[in-house]
């Protein structure tokens, strides 16, 4: 029994002599282009303040104070062929003039996730499926006229959803997505405003005398091709520019005629807490109609959609957490 031990002990180190390097002197080296599992959590707070006083200023003036307030939250996960990056965010922003009410000046809630998988690790195109959803969290008024809202909560709502192909060598900070199929709803789910046909949802159906016969339509569904492109560049060393541009087209209805949304932003940093934004917002959507006086005295008519724009610019302070 003991010379088979020994035989048997013998050939296992013959083994081990024969093979050191493979098995225990050799150590794991992971290629340049690993990529480890990761989820990571960005959280942000900003409040933005612009005043102007005026006291026996002779060239007239009227004093104001305005407030934007923003919170941002990101959580993102990538790995050698996978990411899937989410974030919500939302911002309030008020003014208050001399002799007028509070009113308000933005107002967005906004939640976005975007997934993809790339089957080789040394391309930079992905598979993606893309997720936006958007709304506003308060009325929105045409002011001074306070006593009809021109916009609710999820009045109106929107939501893209989709897959296509998305290209990005840094995911995070240069995107340029192609989506042949992008399902598009639009909801507004203010009975009021629905009735209306606001925002291009099917107004009511009423009766010579003006009795609703049928209710308006409080989803619009459509189906067409959504194109975004994103990037983030550092201008300087305290100076990052983000835009974010898409365009779609939807397939049945006015195929061929684009809704846009391009933002840019210019974010300049003092320090760590104290920054300037300066910020261009433009839209435009085809079912979104604007209204003109008519010819008859007290009624409105339908003026076509038009370009929006918004700009803003701020001072204040921004926290990460």
């Amino acid at each position: 029994m003991k010379n088979v031990l020994l035989i048997l002990f013998l050939f296992c180190l013959q083994i081990i002599s024969a093979q050191p390097d493979s098995l225990f002197l050799k150590p794991v080296v992971k290629p340049d282009n690993f990529v480890k599992p990761q989820w990571v959590q960005k959280n942000k707070a900003s409040i933005d303040l612009s005043e102007v006083s005026f006291v026996n200023w002779n060239s007239g003036g009227t004093n104001s104070i305005s407030m934007l307030l923003g919170v941002a939250s990101e959580a993102n996960y990538k790995d050698k062929y996978f990411f899937w990056n989410n974030n919500v965010m939302s911002r309030y922003g008020l003014n208050k003039q001399q002799g007028q009410k509070l009113r308000k000046t933005d107002d967005l809630f906004e939640l976005n996730s975007n997934l993809g998988y790339k089957p080789d690790n040394e391309s930079n195109w992905f598979y993606s499926a893309k997720l936006n959803f958007k709304t506003q969290l308060a009325n929105g008024y045409k002011y001074p006229n306070r006593d009809k809202p021109i916009s609710r909560f999820m009045a109106p709502g929107y939501l893209f959803f989709g897959g296509g192909m998305e290209y990005g060598r840094n995911i995070e900070r240069l995107s340029f997505y192609f989506s042949p199929i992008t399902l598009k709803a639009t909801f507004v789910l203010d009975e009021d405003l629905s009735n209306a046909g606001a925002f291009g949802v099917k107004p009511a159906v009423t009766d010579i005398n003006g009795d609703i016969i049928i209710e308006g339509e409080r989803v619009r569904k459509e189906v067409g091709i959504l194109m975004t492109n994103s990037y983030e560049l550092q201008m300087a060393e305290n100076v990052i520019v983000k835009n974010q541009f898409s365009l779609y087209t939807d397939y049945i209805n006015n195929f061929g005629n684009l809704d846009i949304d391009w933002r840019l932003d210019f974010d300049f940093r003092v320090n760590s807490f104290v920054r300037a934004t300066l910020g261009s917002h433009i839209r435009y959507d085809d079912d979104v109609k604007t209204t003109k006086p008519s010819e008859i005295e007290g009624e409105l008519e339908e003026a076509g959609a038009k370009v929006q724009w918004k700009q803003f610019l701020g001072v204040g302070f921004a926290f990460d957490f």
